[in-house]
């Protein structure tokens, strides 16, 4: 997938925001959805899907490897899948664009059927490793061609029966979690995944929706999850929330701003996933939770954000896994608290889109921000509430998240802050400028 012509944007300060909106579904529930219901057999419907650009790299690949996936005037997507060991032989490179979840957890599902796939993407994910999910799926009996430093475009040669395995997370990631248990779907026996620090648990969850015989339990080196293979999944109605990962810049956009009110309807309130509010409201956020509810098996609520000043925290590393995606976001309201505010525990930010502590420690520096950059993270001193100095240039690296971070910043900066490119934000949130005009009418 090429790139888009990069699209660059200025933005500055603007009064407070206000009003009511909705952030697009959740990006991590909307892939296994879609993947998901094309290993039912009959037909799923899907509410509330994020239609932004990784996600339908997943849909495209499903319908490359047999599914009838369709959205209707009416928003809804229907899923006719093929049954788990359905899978057919796509007849041409599986193109991921710059989604990490879907190359991890479809090269799961690839692994133990009897195809062979070849995973391409763009410049930003052929420059991920993905060595991590190779090593459990090759231990599965998949054969699995990389590129040089285990990255794309390789070729995953798939296995039936393949070999179930009792694998050890040797990092907190949800995705290499979910290759394995995605694999484990199609192989004779139990497959488990043990993993010592909780990571999101989201196909958990829904592989039980559709009927998996998956179990959660703690063990001595943390919780043992197994899923019996050979599974046979039914077709189910689902209603996606609100992402709380792209919720966060509203929260830290109204949290900067004087004067803002806003609410944030729908959101995915997952234990697994409100890290970022948890970090907010120790530096004195004003979030508040109204209407919690469940949605297909998972909490949701709607946010109540009015401006507060914020104050520095040591940002408790045990809250990353449930972050991971926020750090950008919460290093933008770190900028603006009072005092000197240590973010750490966080590794994993080095091989996102973007090394994500690199990329942001240089973007805040040209805003006008003092940082310290460690390996795990960044240490920032925080303006008090006053506006950063701005007139900046700043690099996006092809990660949406940068964007969209650097955007909320120059809403409280003296000078514009120009971005030289925010067309990736259309991978996991299309509608994000508008939403910004709209917020500050």
């Amino acid at each position: 997938m090429s790139h888009p012509k990069p699209r660059p944007l200025t933005l500055s300060a603007r009064g407070p925001l206000r009003g009511t909106l909705t952030v697009p579904g959740d990006k991590s529930i909307s892939h296994r959805s879609l993947m998901f219901s094309a290993l039912a057999v009959g037909e799923s419907r899907i509410e509330g899907l994020l239609e932004g650009e990784d996600v339908l790299a997943t849909a495209a690949a499903m319908r490359a490897m047999g599914a009838t996936i369709e959205r209707g005037d009416d928003g809804v997507w229907r899923v006719h899948g093929v049954g788990v060991g359905g899978l057919l032989q796509p007849e041409a490179a599986l193109d991921m664009g710059n989604s990490g979840t879907s190359t991890r957890l479809l090269m799961g599902l690839v692994a133990s059927h009897p195809i062979t796939a070849t995973f391409t993407g763009d410049a930003s994910l052929s420059s991920r490793p993905m060595g991590r999910v190779i090593e459990p799926l090759s231990k599965m009996g998949a054969e699995i061609t990389a590129s040089p430093g285990g990255r794309l475009p390789l070729m995953v040669r798939g296995i039936n029966p393949a070999v179930p395995i009792e694998y050890t997370l040797p990092v907190a990631s949800a995705q290499v979690k979910s290759a394995v248990l995605l694999a484990g779907l199609n192989t004779p026996g139990i497959t488990r995944v043990i993993e010592p620090v909780p990571t999101r648990d989201h196909s958990e969850r829904m592989l039980r929706g559709f009927g998996a015989e998956l179990t959660v339990e703690e063990g001595p080196s943390g919780k043992i999850i197994s899923i019996t293979g050979e599974a046979e999944l039914k077709p189910q109605h689902l209603i996606v929330p609100g992402d709380p990962s792209s919720a966060g810049f509203w929260m830290v956009a109204a949290s900067i701003v004087p004067g803002s009110e806003i609410v944030i309807r729908n959101v995915c309130m997952n234990p697994t996933r409100t890290g970022l509010i948890a970090a907010l409201k120790l530096m004195g956020a004003d979030i508040t939770k109204e209407g919690a509810r469940e949605v297909g098996g998972e909490d949701v609520a709607d946010l109540r954000v009015r401006h507060a000043p914020l104050r520095a925290i040591e940002v408790p590393p045990d809250l990353a896994p449930s972050m991971i995606d926020e750090y950008p976001i919460l290093f933008v309201a770190a900028a603006f608290a009072q005092g000197r505010t240590v973010a750490r525990g966080a590794h994993e930010l080095r091989v996102k889109e973007s090394d994500r502590i690199a990329t942001m420690r240089t973007a805040l520096e040209a805003a006008g921000v003092a940082t310290e950059e460690y390996e795990d993270g960044l240490a920032i001193q925080g303006s008090g509430g006053a506006l950063l100095p701005g007139n900046a240039q700043v690099a996006s690296r092809l990660d949406h998240r940068i964007a969209m971070s650097m955007a909320i910043a120059a809403l409280g900066a003296q000078g514009p802050i120009t971005i030289d490119d925010v067309a990736p934000v259309a991978t996991s949130y299309p509608d994000f400028f508008q939403t910004l005009e709209a917020l500050g009418q």
